[in-house]
């Protein structure tokens, strides 16, 4: 009897560790698929990506030489189109991590948890998006602008100052923006769930704005290159973000009182 309600009891665990590891192998399966797939157009990715550099390049060449990336390392342009590859399937499979994440843990919510948590899911990878495209398309090339503007020709008494980036460098700190802006807009996703469970209030939250303004900075100055302007692009957005979680807390917070209401008004009434 005893064994019988052991064995009850551990069959659950089992069959959630057995729906783990299908949703995990899932993952990894459609993850090999998208890598090789990004692989086999890891060139014309690459060229994606660099095309902020060679658009300001372009645009401050006067002698006709044409610009160009550098690799010192023989290996280097293989593994970069390796890390290009990899960066475009997981870029591609966000929504398929999210889906399985969804249907692993949807069996176990009730249906007004279910329509809660939904929301999240879809506005996870649209402000992830949000935050690679303003790198891409705004701060990035700020960026480079700035520190193309340290470059100089040569005169009678000095050398020249050209900048030669190499492919591996200029990957890395473009990738380490992507997704350093990509987490950081993800702050009203936080921000809402916290308020939901009750870790965090919209009263708290604004309470605590001035301290979240120099953490704000703090973070900007440690992800960004070190122009103030980059940094600026960085901090507003997210400022501007925390007073829209705040705003989502109260949203979270009214709906939850009035629930809430309700229920202690069916209560009352049944009694």
């Amino acid at each position: 009897m005893v064994e019988n309600s052991i064995d009850a009891s551990k069959m659950p665990l089992l069959d959630h560790l057995i729906e783990l590891r299908k949703r995990l192998l899932i993952c990894v399966v459609i993850l090999l698929v998208a890598f090789v797939a990004c692989f086999a157009v890891s060139e014309p990715i690459f060229e994606f990506l660099t095309q902020p550099l060679a658009d300001v390049l372009l645009q401050r060449e006067t002698t006709g030489q044409e610009r160009r990336l550098i690799f010192t390392d023989p290996t280097e342009v293989f593994f970069t189109y390796v890390k290009v590859a990899f960066f475009g399937a997981a870029f591609v499979c966000v929504p398929v991590f999210l889906t399985q994440i969804w249907l692993f843990v949807a069996p176990g919510l009730y249906n007004n948890e279910k329509s809660a948590i939904a929301p999240f899911l879809i506005a996870t990878p649209i402000l992830f998006f949000i935050g690679g495209a303003l790198v891409y398309y705004v701060i990035f090339p700020v960026a480079l602008e700035f520190f193309v503007g340290y470059e100089k020709t040569a005169t009678s008494g000095s050398l020249a100052i050209e900048l030669e980036t190499k492919v591996d460098q200029y990957l890395a700190l473009l990738m380490k923006l992507i997704f350093a802006f990509g987490i950081c807009f993800e702050l009203p996703v936080l921000m809402t769930l916290m308020a939901r469970v009750g870790i965090a209030t919209s009263a708290g939250m604004a309470a605590k704005r001035k301290y979240a303004i120099v953490g704000v900075f703090i973070v900007a100055a440690i992800f960004t290159p070190p122009d103030p302007i980059s940094q600026l692009l960085l901090a507003i957005p997210i400022i501007l973000l925390y007073e829209v979680s705040i705003l989502l807390a109260r949203m979270v917070e009214k709906k939850r009182e009035a629930e809430q209401a309700a229920e202690d008004g069916d209560g009352s009434g049944t009694a």
